[in-house]
Parts: C-alpha cells; structure tokens; sequence
C-alpha cells in the first residue's frame, strides 16, 4: 500500500507550507488525482485519516479532485478528457495520442489558521 507513504510526505509537505506561513494549523487539505496516478482513493482518504492525528493536519478536511485522463490526438490534434484507460481519439480514432494529463497527484491548496 504505496497510499501510506504518500500521505506521509503529503502530511510532511502541510507542514512545511504551513510553517513558511506560520500557520498553526491547516484546516483543509486539497487535491488533485489523475486517474492514471495508481492511487486508490479509499486507501488514501484512509490513510489520510488515520496519519493526519497528532499533526499539523489533525482535524483538517481531504478533498480529492478527481482528474480524467487528458489525450492529445497527434494526427487531428483534438484535445479531450476521457474517464476509462483507452487510447484512441475520440474525433478521428486514431491511437496516435500522447497523455497531457491524469497520471500525477498534486497537492492543490491547503486552508490555515
């Protein structure tokens, strides 16, 4: 379960955005997660819950963005969002598409006090 230590360097992460602002805590934490990412979303709102006690983070709010894969056809040159794993144009079908977006998980925005 990879989600465990993403949330441990997300945690960590709060923390120093939250010290660089002397903050003295956060209370909602923001962000985005690509479908192509690899991370489940229960195992990290989970994760998120159980690590956040005790830190900067206690009692703060998750939210998770869910981001759709974002293709680039390189033959029509349409752009466009689909939510399953293929890889064809949605104009042309071609399969000749690079991915723009919807592989990463990024930390968005954090709320402070």
């Amino acid at each position: 379960m990879h989600e465990y230590s993403i949330v441990q360097a997300l945690l960590n992460q709060c923390e120093g955005i939250a010290k660089e602002n002397k903050a003295k805590r956060v209370t909602k934490v923001v962000t985005k997660i690509g479908v192509m990412s690899g991370v489940e979303i229960h195992l990290l709102q989970t994760a998120f819950d159980t690590f956040k006690e005790g830190t900067i983070c206690d009692g703060a709010e998750f939210i998770i963005n869910h981001q759709k894969i974002k293709l680039y056809c390189n033959e029509c040159e349409a752009e466009f969002e689909i939510d399953e794993l293929t890889y064809k144009c949605v104009e042309c079908e071609s399969l000749n598409v690079k991915v723009i977006d919807g592989e990463d998980m990024y930390l968005m925005s954090l709320e402070m006090e």
